[in-house]
């Protein structure tokens, strides 16, 4: 009997060891870390043998494949010892996809892929479709895989998904952008991460489409560098050579595939914002290729309500608006999200800094940004780069200290910002836990 060990007892390794257990494998699960007690009854309440706190190296290296949760860098020592040993490593999605013949609508890029993903969902849900979630978001794709079943899965992928994925294969793949992120991942060499990225593109047929951002230039430079046999559907701001997504001289979102064709008032969208549009671009361009209906499309486009945690109203108190934008955790999130501010805004930054270079939001702080407010354990870093570019930054080390400093220095008509560049890791459980304290701790100045 082939043995699958599964690395990881969180969402996607619980539901891989489910699927594995299901089609007749002897599976064991390793987490070197605690696994939560919903996880933890989960796997008991199906037999599945595991272990955590600890890895045992000979329940491990017995195994005929290993699968890998995403989090778990190739360079921890028992991947190192893993690889001496020629055992193959992939991920959940790869593991599932070998079960399951439904359409993959394939989501990534270093911002907006959760939005994106959210969006295209909505539409599909909306229209009927007998649609799942999974990825980043949404529950283990081999869990559904395994017990519920699908027509169409949209599929949020990070590039630490993408790592080890070989055989598996997209009918829609959508790359909304590539900036610099998780660099520390990927020996700070930004070619590693690309590479990574498009393993996205991996396997596609003319059948299949591939949707992307035509002014990115890391991804036509990558596209001048690398074929794939896909229909391409690029997407634009404006109309340029080969647009099949783009707003027109009367303000009309234009959508154009081979199977369907739409046009709606770039003011009717719900999401708004230059990354925004680009995002409903491509949820319109997939749900066209999927022949959902344009009504449909556009109904779902009007009425879609946003995403926790990115650019969230939270409230305003005294005057001042507070937005929540904890999902920002690279440099190229806070841009967007400065792009789409007023003037006079107070910006929270920092956390665990995964080799950034705050020279791309240089300009929007210089013309948007009155304070900065540091947030973290050590926010040396941040402090020394942008100490001469605004009128004000303060040191903070709690979220808490950090939002009564916002208070304090903000006015009538400012924006309180949280878009922290930067991993949520040094004092938080993540972006999420981050995003919940911000909104508990403007909710206490409301007292």
């Amino acid at each position: 009997m082939k043995r699958i060990v599964v690395l990881g007892g969180g969402e996607s390794g619980v539901g891989a060891a489910i699927l594995a257990k299901d089609k007749g494998f002897d599976v064991f699960l390793s987490d070197f870390g605690k696994i939560t007690a919903r996880y933890s009854q989960q796997l008991a309440a199906e037999a599945i043998p595991f272990e955590d706190e600890k890895h045992t190296e000979e329940l491990i290296l017995n195994a005929d494949e290993v699968i890998k949760s995403p989090g778990i860098p190739p360079t921890a020592p028992i991947m190192v010892k893993i690889a001496q040993r020629g055992i193959p490593v992939i991920s959940e999605i790869e593991f599932a996809g070998r079960y399951t013949d439904a359409k993959m609508v394939c989501i990534t890029g270093s911002n907006g892929k959760t939005t994106t993903t959210l969006l295209t969902y909505h539409i599909l849900k909306n229209a009927g479709i007998n649609v799942g979630l999974a990825g980043n978001v949404g529950k283990s794709l081999a869990l559904q895989v395994a017990r519920e079943k699908h027509d169409v899965y949209v599929i949020e992928l990070s590039s630490f998904q993408l790592e080890n994925m070989y055989d598996f294969k997209a009918n829609v793949a959508v790359m909304l952008n590539i900036t610099p992120d998780h660099l520390d991942r990927y020996d700070y060499r930004m070619q590693n991460y690309i590479n990574a990225k498009f393993r996205i593109i991996r396997n596609l047929t003319p059948e299949d489409a591939f949707i992307y951002w035509q002014d990115d230039p890391v991804i036509t430079a990558q596209l001048d560098r690398i074929k794939t046999e896909a229909a391409m559907y690029p997407f634009g701001e404006h109309f340029e050579k080969n647009s099949e997504a783009y707003v027109d001289d009367n303000g009309q979102l234009v959508l154009n595939t081979d199977h369907i064709s739409l046009t709606m008032p770039r003011t009717d969208l719900s999401l708004h914002g230059l990354h925004n549009l680009y995002n409903s671009m491509a949820a319109g361009l997939s749900a066209c290729l999927l022949d959902i209906k344009k009504e449909d499309i556009r109904r779902a486009l009007e009425d879609f309500d946003g995403v926790e945690h990115r650019l969230e109203y939270v409230d305003t108190v005294d005057g001042v608006r507070y937005i929540n934008d904890s999902k920002a955790t690279n440099v190229n999130s806070c841009w967007y999200a400065l792009e789409s501010m007023p003037r006079n805004v107070v910006l929270i930054l920092g956390g665990k800094d995964k080799g950034n270079d705050y020279t791309e939001i240089e300009p929007l702080v210089k013309k948007k940004v009155k304070a900065i407010v540091c947030m973290g354990k050590d926010n040396t870093k941040l402090l020394d780069f942008f100490k001469d570019k605004v009128e004000a930054i303060y040191d903070t080390h709690s979220l808490q200290e950090a939002v009564d400093t916002c208070a304090s220095v903000s006015q009538q008509g400012d924006t309180v910002l949280l878009s922290p560049c930067c991993a949520s890791f040094d004092l938080f459980s993540s972006y999420e836990d981050r995003g919940r304290q911000f909104k508990d701790a403007v909710k206490r100045l409301n007292r």
